[in-house]
């Protein structure tokens, strides 16, 4: 991926961040009920989640979740732009888009508590829910994410380019991927202390020592934050799993080729999309090239060393012949 192909993949979660405060700065200051044909304006603050969902749930337990869970699928989109195996830019454009919707519903959650929301389409037979411009700009990354799997299927899961052996070499994949799960429980242990302590120490500074007060905020913070880290657990184990076989695939096939070039059936050596060590693939063409050139070399020298006693017995022949007659 070049410089500039990058940067058309990231602008779009920043411009989609910044049209969608934009618009809810200007919906926040509405005191009335605006309508354009089937188009209403209207605010309204959403506390839960996309349609109004979860927001029964306690105030803490709901923004907390939400507003982790966005910073969740922000990480997760990091990590999708990295490891997804080929260019498609209509795909990874279309993931940026989805993210600067969310992120836009995200921060909302962050800095207030609740989401702006402002847009309502009505029709004599159908109201749809109040929505807010980050809403529809998810829709347009969703759209696009479609459409590129359906063009681009094939590279995605190429029927040639798939191992067959998911754990290439298992002990040392699974050693790689409990670090990284190990590393995770490390910084969920250090953070979850952190945040316990803070939260009953800010609570208790607030509401003094009153245990049912105190116990109604910190219980579902800590089931929370325990699912939550059990997931981004879980998930790096799988991250690690992905990674190593990326590692491993290539010096895999590289140990393979090298054998049966010493057999001396020199083969093609044939690297996955994504693969780390892609350096690899010239050089095993620059190996395949000597090893064939010093086999032709080889060949040649033998069959020389063969003809040439053949050569001399002809001769001597020949001179056993002259000298008789």
């Amino acid at each position: 991926m070049k410089k500039r192909e990058w940067l058309l993949i990231l602008v779009p979660i920043f411009l989609a961040w910044w049209v969608d405060y934009i618009t809810k700065n200007w919906a926040s200051s509405l005191t009335e009920i605006l309508s354009y044909g089937p188009m209403t304006f209207l605010l309204h603050h959403n506390r839960g989640a996309m349609l109004g969902l979860f927001s029964e749930l306690p105030s803490v337990l709901r923004i907390v979740t939400l507003a982790t869970g966005g910073a969740f699928l922000f990480c997760s989109y990091a990590l999708i732009q990295y490891l997804l195996p080929i260019r498609s830019l209509i795909l990874r454009i279309g993931l940026s888009v989805l993210i600067g919707g969310i992120m836009g519903n995200v921060t909302d959650r962050i800095l207030w508590g609740h989401v702006v929301d402002f847009i309502v389409i009505r029709t004599p037979f159908f109201s749809s829910p109040a929505f807010n411009l980050a809403d529809a700009i998810q829709w347009v990354g969703y759209g696009m994410l479609v459409f590129a799997i359906v063009r681009d299927g094939d590279l995605l899961w190429p029927e040639n380019n798939t191992r067959k052996k998911q754990w290439v070499n298992f002990s040392f994949q699974v050693k790689y991927s409990l670090l990284l799960s190990a590393i995770g429980v490390a910084l969920t242990i250090i953070s979850i202390v952190f945040s316990y302590t803070y939260l009953r120490v800010t609570i208790s500074e607030l509401v003094g020592q009153n245990t049912y007060v105190i116990n109604k905020f910190l219980f579902p913070f800590i089931v929370t934050y325990s699912l939550i880290g059990v997931g981004f657990c879980v998930i790096l184990f799988a991250i690690g799993k992905l990674i190593s076989h990326r590692i491993v695939g290539p010096l895999y096939a590289f140990e393979r080729f090298l054998k049966e070039t010493m057999k001396g059936h020199p083969a093609i050596l044939r690297l996955r999309l994504g693969d780390e060590f892609q350096h690899l693939q010239p050089l095993s063409k620059e190996i395949r090239s000597q090893v064939e050139s010093l086999r032709k070399k080889t060949t040649d020298i033998r069959t020389r060393s063969i003809l040439l006693p053949v050569h001399e017995l002809r001769f001597n022949k020949n001179s056993d012949r002259n000298s008789d007659g």
